[in-house]
């Protein structure tokens, strides 16, 4: 089932943040924009690959008002320990939420319910909590976070201007669309 349009189940985890435990709840989402970034497991390999080009793309995100969580099934102890030991999780600044109790990736509805493992996904939540954009990825195949940055602008440009779309390869700036009975057929 589709998450997009649909409001995010509450939720209370502990992460690892700043060298530190720290509670994320729900309510600490809201007014801003979101993306939580799913991944499988800990001390794997295609993950670390993800979660350090996350990284990469984390200050550009932050300047557009975004915060960035990783989530995956692991304890908050366990990322604490892949943080102090992997070179790449090493550069990690943003939230790295804890889900052994996989409500949080259930509630997502990326579950792999046979290896108790969350999929490779990837939500853009607005800042009343609802999920603009969503992307899942089959186990080996890894994703570009410098894609998030196009996604987070055009979902921020519909947001502040209702009527409007943004079309395939929009970029900010460009051109916009008003769909309307003058467009059916001409585009």
């Amino acid at each position: 089932m589709s998450m997009i349009g649909k409001k995010i189940e509450p939720f209370k985890a502990q992460a690892y943040y700043n060298d530190d435990f720290v509670e994320v709840t729900d309510e600490d989402l809201m007014g801003q924009w979101s993306i939580f970034c799913f991944y499988p497991a800990d001390f794997t390999f295609v993950c670390p690959t993800e979660l350090e080009d996350l990284q990469e793309q984390y200050p550009a995100l932050k300047e557009l008002g975004v915060e960035v969580y990783s989530v995956s099934t692991d304890t908050h102890f366990v990322h604490k320990a892949w943080h102090d030991h992997s070179e790449a999780i090493g550069k990690i600044t943003y939230h790295m939420l804890a889900d052994p109790s996989q409500a949080i990736t259930r509630s997502f509805d990326i579950l792999d319910e046979d290896a108790g493992l969350a999929q490779r996904g990837t939500f853009l939540i607005d800042p009343e909590g609802v999920v603009q954009a969503a992307e899942i990825n089959a186990d080996g195949i890894g994703r570009d976070a410098s894609t998030l940055i196009n996604k987070v602008k055009a979902a921020q440009y519909v947001s502040k201007n209702p009527g409007e779309v943004c079309p395939a390869k929009w970029k900010e700036g460009e051109k916009t669309l008003t769909p309307g009975l003058d467009l059916v057929g001409k585009i």
